[in-house]
């Protein structure tokens, strides 16, 4: 019988998901589990990484459970970035909670990096601004709150890294310790012209480097299941990826520009790159992926707040207790056919991309009497398609950089409304996937072009269908005046830090 069936794992920040993907893409069955999120203190956010691990096991299992596991080729990894764990190599335990990518703990670290001096060292050799989002300064932090844990790291009896290579780990019952260039590339500790581990970057983070992965192309054989319940052991696990660059991948398969925008609890702005240019300090220069073959680059903006910021107004004007809440929030236009002059800023746990300020924080201006929940919502709304455009304003400066279509995924882009409200704001294209599970399938494809051998022709004929969105010339002209008013309220939030 043919292996023609790819498991594709999809494990984010709220859920975790799996997949089940024939050759074509098509989807054959799915299974997922909701994810909790921990803020002990001010700034902190947190996860569970040993629940983290056993759901994503277990969403494994259950589309397994669903198909023909003779048929069962191979399995492919797209991980939320950023989020760093670290544990014991002799038992697999965790050291702590897994610190997440909106985590800001490290904040007072990160401003004694830039008091030192180092952001443009960091930048010009990682491509990232200093900032809590990265790994690099959690992995110190974990490292600083474990008893003995530098002494334990440099004898390699502690592993640090990032989701994939947590779940590889798990995956693989603790055989393989790998992790791949597009999650690497978020550390800080990644040099971007030579791929590999920065000696510098590790002496400036204080991390050892026997501590850290094997890095491979997010396309290649990285270990195979072993010792797990409900899963074959020996099946191979042929792709890792980073999240983002997954959609990216599965979007276009890194076409010049096509500019991927994924609306989830933050959002990443991604345009692919052939080479590293780290000009514009304001965004991140990182690997997209590597092929198998070759490293594709890309430029990013990374904004801590999209999705969730709508979950957060939503919450306080209690419109998420309504039974119909979905739909209320999808023809919110009918009831506030302006946003009356209201524009709210979610710098919720600080302002992201392209600002860089951990300690700046939410404001709501323009509120006047006449004033509704609507309103507001609306404005949560707006605030998600503002943010992506002050992040492609900077990429704009970037010389090499092109955008003729923004290709968008995730949660937020079923709303028509705001999909529009985007494209007439930019004044281009905006293609929404036909798939929800684009990151999967992205992770899929890139396992499908290692285990298969697939050339571009047939990993294009993957891409999943897409619906455009087209701008209004008018509405481009008028949302110009909106947006100098938004920039304003951008201004007295980065005023108050």
């Amino acid at each position: 019988m043919a292996k023609d069936i790819i498991i594709a794992i999809d494990e984010g920040t709220t859920n975790c998901k799996a997949i089940a993907i024939d050759r074509s893409a098509k989807v054959l069955a799915k299974a997922s589990r909701a994810l909790e999120i921990f803020t002990p203190n001010p700034g902190w956010v947190e996860q569970d990484g040993q629940v983290l691990a056993q759901k994503t096991l277990e969403v494994v299992a259950e589309v397994l459970a669903q198909v023909d596991p003779q048929r069962v080729a191979c399995i492919g990894i797209s991980n939320q970035r950023e989020t760093a764990i670290g544990w014991y190599r002799k038992d697999g335990k965790p050291l702590n909670m897994a610190m997440t990518w909106q985590c800001s703990r490290t904040a007072s670290f990160c401003e004694k990096l830039r008091a030192d001096g180092l952001e443009p060292v960091i930048k010009q050799a990682s491509g990232l601004p200093v900032a809590t989002l990265f790994a690099g300064s959690k992995m110190r932090w974990l490292l600083d709150n474990t008893k003995d844990g530098y002494a334990l790291a440099q004898k390699g009896e502690i592993c640090l890294g990032t989701i994939d290579s947590w779940l590889l780990w798990n995956l693989t019952g603790g055989k393989a310790f790998k992790c791949d260039y597009s999650n690497a590339a978020r550390t800080q500790l990644l040099n971007l012209k030579s791929a590999s581990w920065d000696d510098e970057m590790l002496r400036i983070f204080g991390i050892p480097r026997v501590a850290l992965p094997e890095i491979c192309p997010s396309s290649h054989l990285f270990g195979t299941t072993a010792g797990l319940a409900g899963i074959p052991d020996g099946i191979p696990v042929m792709s890792m990826v980073g999240d983002s660059h997954a959609a990216l991948y599965g979007h276009c398969i890194g076409k010049i520009g096509f500019v991927k925008t994924t609306y989830g609890t933050g959002s990443s702005v991604m345009a692919p790159l052939t080479v590293p240019d780290t000009s514009v300090n304001a965004l991140a220069t990182t690997v997209a992926w590597h092929n198998g073959e070759h490293i594709t680059y890309g430029i990013e903006g990374n904004i801590n707040h999209t999705g969730d910021a709508l979950l957060w107004m939503s919450q306080v004007t209690r419109t998420d207790k309504l039974a119909d809440a979905n739909d209320y929030i999808n023809r919110i236009a009918e009831r506030a056919p302006t946003n009356l002059g209201i524009y709210f800023v979610p710098a919720l746990t600080g302002a992201g991309a392209p600002w860089w300020q951990e300690n700046a924080r939410g404001i709501i201006c323009g509120l006047s009497r006449g004033a509704t929940a609507d309103h507001l919502i609306r404005a949560a709304l707006e605030s998600i398609a503002y943010q992506i455009a002050d992040v492609i304003e900077f990429m704009r400066k970037v010389p090499s950089f092109k955008l003729d279509t923004l290709m968008v995924d995730g949660g937020p882009t079923k709303n028509d409304w705001l999909m529009q409200f985007q494209a007439d704001l930019l004044g281009c294209p905006v293609s929404r996937s036909t798939t929800s599970e684009l990151s999967a399938i992205g992770a899929g494809m890139l396992a499908a072009k290692c285990c298969f051998k697939l050339g571009a022709a047939e990993l294009e004929a993957m891409i999943p269908c897409h619906f455009v969105f087209k701008p209004n010339p008018e509405r481009t002209a008028q949302y110009a005046q909106c947006k100098r008013e938004w920039d304003k309220a951008v201004r007295m939030t980065l005023n108050h830090v």
